[in-house]
């Protein structure tokens, strides 16, 4: 039995037959090597998220007295970050804005993990230059060699952007963007200064999010404020290869937190505790990320997530916008519908 291709060159002139089996040839070649790439990548998604150890912390100074400091440390993701480094051994300066909880906390560890902690309350939506001045001050003359910029902000419910107040806006804009920068600009010479002391590693982790990572109708500034954080953090971690700081995007689809408003966990969305025990275990390494550079996806069930939609139709398509769209209207009705009921009761 004659080929397809055989066949139409019993018909067509040599060189239309010639030129089919060079389409063919490109069009077979371009399949194989999507689909060996596809596997590899699927390989290696496999191999970080569940055989390969997490790093040894003794890199970025463990054992040698370092600090490391954590952003919105008093609540949820921020304060799993405090707890599991000073149990690795770090000293900590915690910063959020509750001075009350961040006090409590500061007693917990230390009598957890017999180590020092400091602590600095500030609103960083304030955007003030008194805010990196007094961080600057409790950081002064000590070995800082860890930064998690974990500090943010989204909106109250998903909101057209037109409806979208301006204090919300700004806050988020701030919180997200302008405080995160200036924090990592205010401490950035001392890492560099305890990497050279210490001979050790520096680190900056900062939490970015599923929002930023697809295109998000009805939360459009969170979703731009996310996705600005992925291009900073990948531009300063080029920048500062050749200064033994690591840099990360550390992204997650939902986690039960005051912000998601997520009380119980399931397979698909974990617990603080559970979301940075994989967060620090997969330091260095993409896991659901592996299109991407300096960026994790280190939660098993988010990585496997994003790598079937970036895989499959992708992060920027119509049919992924069309289907966030979907998700945060109807996210967006149950809190209205929820808000006019305590409204009739009060």
């Amino acid at each position: 039995m004659l080929s397809f291709t055989e066949e139409l060159c019993n018909v067509a002139p040599l060189r239309n037959c010639k030129t089919l089996n060079v389409v063919a040839w490109i069009v077979f070649t371009l399949g194989l090597s999507k689909l060996l790439s596809l596997t590899l990548n699927f390989s290696k998604l496999v191999l970080d998220l569940f055989v390969l150890p997490g790093p040894d912390f003794k890199k970025y100074g463990k054992g040698k007295g370092a600090y490391a400091v954590v952003t919105g440390a008093s609540d949820g993701i921020g304060k799993e970050y405090a707890k599991q480094l000073g149990k690795r051994g770090f000293n900590l300066i915690l910063i959020s804005r509750t001075e009350s909880k961040l006090v409590e906390l500061k007693k917990e560890i230390e009598a957890e993990c017999k180590i020092h902690v400091k602590v600095l309350a500030i609103d960083v939506s304030t955007d003030s230059k008194d805010n990196y001045n007094l961080i600057r001050e409790v950081s002064s003359g000590l070995p800082v060699t860890v930064l998690i910029n974990n500090v943010g902000k989204s909106h109250s419910i998903p909101v057209p952007f037109d409806k979208t107040e301006e204090s919300e806006l700004r806050d988020i804009i701030t919180i997200n963007n302008t405080a995160t920068l200036m924090i990592t600009q205010t401490l950035l010479p001392q890492l560099k200064a305890s990497v050279k002391t210490l001979k050790c590693r520096g680190l900056i982790l900062t939490m970015g999010s599923f929002g930023g990572l697809l295109p998000t109708p009805f939360l459009a500034t969170y979703s731009g404020s996310k996705a600005f954080l992925q291009s900073w953090s990948n531009a300063l971690a080029g920048e500062l290869a050749s200064e033994s700081i690591d840099v990360e995007l550390v992204l997650s689809y939902l986690v039960t937190s005051a912000m998601s408003k997520i009380r119980k966990s399931s397979a698909l969305i974990p617990n603080p505790k559970a979301f940075v025990n994989s967060a620090l275990r997969s330091i260095g390494r993409r896991s659901g990320a592996q299109e991407r550079f300096a960026t994790s996806t280190p939660y098993w069930s988010h990585a496997l997530y994003h790598f079937v939609i970036e895989n499959t139709f992708g992060v920027y398509s119509k049919i992924a916008n069309t289907i966030n769209y979907s998700f945060h209207l109807s996210i967006r009705k149950r809190a209205l519908k929820k808000a006019e009921r305590q409204a009739k009761k009060q």
